[in-house]
């Protein structure tokens, strides 16, 4: 791996562990002065983003399951955020979209957001920053375009027979369950 894929990888995990972290959540929601459980953030945004989405595929954008993304938007529907429709193409398909009042939470979240960023990259030039914008959208574009080109096979569980030597003990190593000698 060359210095720089290596310094880009070092540098999305470390992103992705900032970002997975429920403290800059629970900082921007405090900041905008807006009540919304952390879980739900995320979802919120995408609706009012890329919606109306169908909850299928607003899981795969979340990388949730489909279960959990339902119940959640279920609580942000309680909540009067979003709303939920059938699809205009096909009726099997019901969409999450924003709702007047969600729009509102969005946008004191936007604000709370642009605050944030701001004081983050107060020492950039506004160039570095367009520059920024630009290549990351470029790199996020082109990953989400191959995880959605990708034919994932489900993660392979194997089941070993269970025989009075092993005495049925599993272990699990690498995503697969294998006995245990």
């Amino acid at each position: 791996m060359t210095n720089d894929l290596k310094q880009l990888r070092d540098a999305l995990l470390d992103l992705t562990g900032v970002l997975n972290r429920p403290q800059p959540d629970a900082a921007l929601i405090s900041l905008a002065g807006v009540e919304l459980d952390r879980a739900l953030f995320p979802l919120l945004m995408r609706v009012e983003r890329r919606g109306p989405l169908g909850i299928g595929e607003l899981a795969e954008l979340c990388g949730r399951d489909y279960t959990t993304v339902s119940r959640q938007i279920s609580k942000l529907e309680h909540m009067g955020l979003v709303a939920r429709r059938l699809n205009a193409s096909d009726a099997r398909i019901r969409e999450a979209v924003i709702t007047k009042k969600g729009r509102l939470v969005t946008r004191a979240l936007d604000g709370a957001r642009r605050k944030l960023m701001a004081d983050l990259l107060s020492n950039w030039s506004a160039h570095d920053i367009a520059e920024l914008a630009r290549q990351l959208r470029r790199f996020a574009d082109d990953a989400l375009g191959f995880v959605r080109s990708v034919k994932w096979a489900p993660a392979r569980v194997v089941e070993a027979r269970t025989t009075s030597r092993t005495h049925g003990r599993l272990r699990r190593h690498s995503g697969v369950r294998k006995h245990r000698n």
